[in-house]
């Protein structure tokens, strides 16, 4: 599952995330298995945090100093696709 998340997309991950934190919570959930839905959430806050991240790299060159807006690109492909 975890080669799985390289592939999701960032709302992908945070929604297996949420999902991830509401089960926990609820506390139904024996020891072994808590502990390596854990993990899995951690890797997945990882995930959506390294995205962010990039997004943010990316925004900080969109517009250059003389106010000109060059296309987004995800991964080399526009964003709108």
């Amino acid at each position: 599952m975890m080669s799985e998340n390289k592939e999701l997309s960032f709302e992908e991950a945070l929604k297996q995330l949420e999902s991830t934190v509401n089960k926990l919570e609820e506390g139904d959930v024996p020891l072994e298995k808590a502990l390596h839905m854990y993990q899995e959430g951690m890797q997945l806050s990882s995930l959506c945090h390294d995205k962010l991240k990039k997004v943010e790299k990316q925004m900080d060159v969109i517009i250059e100093e003389n106010g000109e807006i060059k296309p987004l690109t995800v991964d080399g492909e526009d964003a709108g696709e």
